[in-house]
Parts: C-alpha cells; structure tokens; sequence
C-alpha cells in the first residue's frame, strides 16, 4: 500500500477542523513581539509624576484563530504591581490597528486602556488619554524595535497633541 503525505492544513480540513490561516500582512507585523519579554525602566521626575523605576514581565502569543495577539503583563511601578491581559489587533473595517488593555489587579476593572494603534515600520504608537488633577492629558505609548529581540519604550504626556514630555523610558529584551 503506497501512503500519500497531505499538508498538515488538508489533514485537518478533512478531519472536520477548521484551517487556520496565516495571519494577514498587516496582522503580521505584530508577530515581533510574540514571546517572553522584560522591560526595565525609568519614571521621570516631571510635573507630571515623581521619578522612580519600573519592571514590565510581557509574555505574548497569538490567538488559535492567528486574529489577536495576546500579551499578559506583571508590572511593578515603583513598588506597585499592575497585572493585566492586552490584545492587539487590525480591524479590517477601519483598517486600523487597535490595543486594549484589561486590568486584574492595580487598576479599575471598569475603565481598560482601549487605544487606536500606528504601526510604522519598526515603530508602534498606542494613543490614549490620562487624568491628572481632574483635567485630561493626551497620552502615548511609542515602542520602538530595534530588533527581533530588543526595544525602546517611551510613554509620553501631552497637554495639547504637539508638544509632548517623556515621562517614562526603557528598553525591553527578548528572553
């Protein structure tokens, strides 16, 4: 009897299971951060916030469905822990990029982080807003890749959409 080998995604279309795809090309460029990651650094003495460090433990896989990447967070902010589940996305309707964030513990539960996302080459930039003294800031998140295996982050602070301060800074490493 001669045997005939099928591509693994045939054997399981004719076994009843769905095929999973390979994501698209704009779902792709999100692949460089899948894996285990640790971020060191620092919180800048501003008039937005006190100086101190900060620890982020990233570990991000995609989805079953190969639509989601998502990412758990075990932070600490100078001292304090913040633990977290992020999905990140394209939206084929808007043709966007999307984060959001979802908090277990070290922030509400009611308010995640919900964050429309530029992806421009080796540089992401989540877009969000914060609250300081009862007035709202623009905020936003800027990771640049400097290779499959590290990368800068800075979180800046802005009062108008123009002109932003660096409030925090780092740098992560794949492990």
């Amino acid at each position: 009897m001669q045997r005939i080998a099928l591509p693994l995604a045939l054997v399981g279309v004719l076994a009843g299971a769905p095929a999973l795809a390979a994501p698209s090309p704009q779902l792709s460029k999100l692949g460089v951060s899948t894996g285990k990651w640790v971020f060191h650094g620092k919180a800048l003495k501003s008039q937005y916030g006190k100086a101190g460090s900060w620890t982020w433990h990233e570990d991000c896989r995609w989805s079953s469905n190969r639509l989601f990447l998502e990412c758990t967070f075990d932070n600490t902010w100078s001292g304090k822990t913040v633990r977290s589940l992020v999905v990140d996305t394209y939206n084929t309707e808007d043709h966007s990029y999307w984060h959001y964030e979802f908090f277990a513990e070290g922030a509400g539960g009611a308010h995640p982080f919900v964050s429309r996302m530029a992806v421009h080459g080796n540089t992401w930039i989540e877009y969000g807003h914060e609250k300081q003294n009862g007035k709202r800031l623009r905020e936003r998140i800027v990771y640049h890749f400097l290779s499959a295996k590290k990368v800068k982050v800075r979180i800046e602070i802005s009062r108008n959409g123009h002109d932003w301060t660096t409030v925090d800074r780092g740098e992560g490493t794949k492990q």
